[in-house]
């Protein structure tokens, strides 16, 4: 009996890593396939290459410092693939008391936005990997940070933060409040529920969590953070 559980069990692990290397193998087929016209450094280039494109020394540190802290905060450790936080989100969905959270990094939704990688399948979200991976060999982490920033959707039809600090508050990225730099690093989360034209106290909501991630990673004190929150946010009038 037990030589047969051992066995049982030797078939199943050859099973699932036969699964596991195909899978692989179908992702990074599926990245081959995606940058066979266009490769990540020419999609990368032609992005940053745009007349509203914001450089990283235009971008204000308090963005920056928000949106790694609420987005992928171990985005400096990893190069484009976060395995506790891939293992927490995976956990996140079967564990009732645990926040609910997605696996994807910024360098993933960043080559997600690059190509238009919007199909939940499997391939691509391997492909992504890969192709992330492959940023990061490309670029340096804060230029990588800008260009996510700068294609990412940020609500009310506001892509890339020049578009979203133009349309929200009439000025550019650099001219940015702490507050609205905070309010705006949540919003693509998911911009249809987090927009400011309707949905203004839900990205206040989520600016508190942001804040409190801010504290925790130690990018700014307690103290810091009520100063931020009671800073006054006012929308550019339409």
């Amino acid at each position: 009996m037990k030589r047969f559980l051992r066995n049982c069990l030797l078939i199943l692990l050859l099973l699932v890593t036969c699964a596991g290397g195909y899978i692989v193998w179908q992702g990074y087929e599926k990245a081959q396939e995606i940058t066979a016209e266009v490769s990540l450094e020419q999609a990368a280039q032609r992005a940053m290459a745009a007349a509203d494109y914001t450089p990283p020394d235009r971008i204000p540190e308090t963005l920056k410092e928000a949106t790694v802290a609420i987005e992928d905060r171990r985005f400096y450790e990893h190069q484009g693939l976060d395995i506790i936080g891939l293992l927490r989100a995976a956990a996140s969905q079967f564990l009732p008391d645990m926040v609910r959270s997605g696996g994807s990094t910024i360098g993933q939704q960043t080559v997600k936005n690059l190509y238009g990688l919007f199909e939940p399948t499997l391939e691509i979200k391997v492909a992504e990997v890969f192709l992330a991976s492959q940023l990061n060999d490309l670029y340096s982490k804060d230029e990588i940070l800008a260009l996510y920033m700068n294609i990412i959707n940020y609500g009310d039809g506001h892509i890339g933060i020049t578009n979203a600090a133009r349309g929200y508050f009439g000025v550019e990225p650099a001219g940015l409040s702490q507050s609205q730099c905070v309010i705006l690093a949540g919003i693509p989360n998911s911009p249809a529920n987090l927009q400011l034209s309707n949905h203004y106290e839900a990205a206040r909501n989520r600016e508190q969590l942001i804040l409190q991630a801010m504290v925790r990673e130690e990018y700014i004190s307690r103290e810091q953070a009520d100063a931020i929150w009671n800073e006054p946010v006012f929308l550019q009038q339409s």
